[in-house]
């Protein structure tokens, strides 16, 4: 199922290569189902069913977004996640797992996974967080750098630097950042958070925002966003 590889930009007038996913499933009638449905949806999909394997071509860099289970033989997607994030991997993860609860969920997210679903999960859900994430990942064509005492945010190479220093965010954790950064000093509030960086189809807990917002105080200083109580959060733009 592994297609040509398009590692060139494409020259003017011809059309950008479709983005490359990569589903890591050992439930290998629903990987089928997941990649027949992704290929009618444009996308060029692989299916591994290994956590191994799955680590080694994800680990190639040739993906757009790799849709990863956590119950896998070889290595868990946990491990799977973890390692690419150690190793500097900054590709989109989207993991699929049986198992339900917040424990689960936290644990995926501080692993460095970008969004989470539990089975079984609406495949409409499914293709509305594969778009948001890949929308997320491109890069804007219009250069713009955030300055805010400390912090320096450029959207468009998706950098973040506190102090000098670069800190490492997941493709969600930017999002939610990037909400706060474009309203420095004014309160937004979770539903806001959630239409913006989740789109309409999350039918999830609105709690996960205090997940990710919670690991953006970890990675970058717990003063910076406040909670703003009933209403929701406010970057303070003089920190």
């Amino acid at each position: 199922m592994r297609p040509p590889a398009s590692p060139r930009r494409p020259a003017p007038g011809v059309p950008r290569r479709p983005p490359r996913l990569l589903i890591v499933e050992d439930e290998r009638r629903l990987a089928v189902s997941l990649a027949r449905g992704l290929t009618a949806e444009g996308y060029a999909v692989d299916v591994v069913h290994d956590g191994r394997e799955g680590l080694r071509r994800a680990a190639e860099g040739a993906y757009d977004l790799v849709l990863l289970d956590i119950m896998l033989p070889g290595l868990n997607g946990y491990r799977v996640c973890a390692a690419l994030r150690a190793a500097g991997h900054g590709v989109p993860i989207l993991m699929l797992t049986a198992k339900d609860g917040e424990y689960d969920e936290a644990e995926g997210l501080d692993t460095g996974a970008d969004d989470y679903l539990t089975k079984p999960f609406s495949y409409v859900v499914l293709v509305a967080r594969v778009k948001a994430l890949l929308r997320r990942g491109e890069a804007s064509g219009v250069r713009a750098v955030h300055v805010l005492g400390g912090l320096r945010v450029d959207t468009a190479a998706r950098r973040v630097l506190l102090d000098g220093t670069e800190a490492a965010l997941t493709a969600k954790e930017f999002a939610v950042l990037e909400e706060l950064v474009l309203r420095a000093g004014q309160v937004v509030s979770k539903a806001e958070i959630l239409e913006q960086v989740w789109d309409f189809a999350y039918e999830g807990d609105p709690n996960i925002v205090e997940v990710y917002v919670s690991a953006l105080r970890r990675k970058l200083r717990p003063g910076l966003i406040r909670t703003v109580r009933g209403a929701g959060y406010r970057l303070e733009a003089g920190e």
